[in-house]
């Protein structure tokens, strides 16, 4: 299997329902490094995995919706605990979108899968894999 990486980041605010959250439930902050993770069974025509150049711009037009933003105020978001594993099922859904809309040119449509991580520091992290 190949895969390509490409890395990004992005700030939020954001706050959690709930009494397991303790005192994140008050408005917090988070800064994520992001790495979205190609894969394939076969390289494309080019050699290439996913355009590396298309796949950072469309992680960067994904994040940047979010960026230095409150969450709490986005009302997609409207009931939901933002926490650092739905964010990276809901950059994964944005990724597979851009796929699927053609924005990460025609070799994406042979990806198998792709796989968000979301790296809250350098000891905690979640992600969201799966096949296309």
């Amino acid at each position: 299997m190949y895969s390509l990486n490409v890395r990004s980041h992005f700030m939020i605010a954001h706050s959690f329902e709930g009494e397991v959250f303790g005192p994140a439930q008050r408005l917090h902050g988070a800064t994520y490094v992001v790495d979205a993770t190609f894969r394939r069974s076969e390289l494309d025509a080019n050699g290439l995995v996913v355009d590396i150049g298309l796949a950072s711009e469309v992680l960067g037009e994904i994040l940047g919706a979010m960026n230095y933003r409150n969450l709490d105020d986005d009302p997609s978001f409207t009931g939901k605990n933002t926490t650092t594993e739905f964010l990276a099922r809901e950059i994964w859904d944005r990724l597979v979108a851009a796929v699927r809309a053609g924005k990460l040119g025609d070799g994406a449509g042979d990806l198998s899968a792709i796989g968000v991580t979301l790296n809250e520091s350098h000891v905690a992290w979640g992600g969201y894999e799966a096949a296309l």
